[in-house]
């Protein structure tokens, strides 16, 4: 059932809405990119020698060209563990918008989500971005120590991390931050194996560039879909003010 909430997301492709948000957050998610490859450049050319003496005394010139294109290859990489904090701060401003646009199309005659102030997705993201860089810092001397492991015990943990906070930014639009907290409880396996699905496409670069607007749709349908199956079992209607 989750892949089909993820299939679901990509299938909403079709809306203009929804494609604007995809190329705003690839733009900004780009332009962050290279912004710190342009910080990069700049401390390249401040600190690197215009000219290095080798041991035998012949001098090479294109050392700063050389670390310039080495860094190049090295931000490559370095955003398969960029794009997760990218991702985490993702949710806080655009998260609402892929949100709406999914229950448009595929849960018409929901009320109107009563949302949240910008100033509390602001705060859910920080403090999501906070702790999602602390537990990858504690976590860093595990990863380096499980080997071939060491990926996916990256990914279930960033799983996790994620799951939670798109789960809970998505669930508390609709039914408020407590009761968002405690359906994530009751369901946190599945929001786990959620997230994980949306870690894993995030470690490889440049697809990890558009993840985070298609987690936000299909964290939306496993949303209405657990609240679907919650109210069948509770006598619960759709979730809305």
């Amino acid at each position: 059932m989750i892949v089909a909430d993820f299939l679901r997301a990509f299938g909403q492709w079709t809306d203009p809405r929804f494609r604007r948000v995809v190329w705003l957050g690839l733009g900004l998610s780009v332009a962050l990119l290279f912004a710190l490859y342009a910080v990069m450049l700049g401390l390249i050319e401040w600190l690197a020698p215009a000219t290095v003496v080798l041991p035998w005394g012949a001098e090479f010139g294109g050392l700063a060209a050389l670390l310039s294109f080495g860094s190049l290859i090295l931000l490559v990489g370095f955003s398969v563990f960029l794009m997760m904090p990218v991702a985490s701060a993702f949710t806080g401003f655009f998260l609402d918008d892929v949100a709406q646009a999914v229950e448009d199309r595929h849960y018409p005659g929901l009320p109107s989500a009563p949302g949240m102030p910008l100033y509390d997705q602001v705060r859910e993201s920080f403090n999501y971005f906070a702790l999602l860089i602390a537990v990858n810092i504690l976590s860093l001397g595990f990863y380096l120590l499980s080997g071939p492991f060491a990926l996916p015990l990256f990914w279930a943990v960033n799983g996790w991390l994620l799951g939670r906070e798109y789960f809970h930014m998505v669930a508390m639009r609709r039914i408020g931050r407590k009761p968002a907290s405690e359906m994530r409880s009751r369901h946190w396996f599945t929001v786990w194996a959620a997230g994980t699905m949306m870690a894993a496409p995030l470690s490889f670069p440049f697809l990890n560039l558009l993840i985070p607007v298609f987690g936000a749709a299909a964290f939306t349908h496993l949303f209405h879909r657990l609240w679907r199956r919650e109210g069948a079992a509770y006598g619960r209607t759709s979730p809305g003010p």
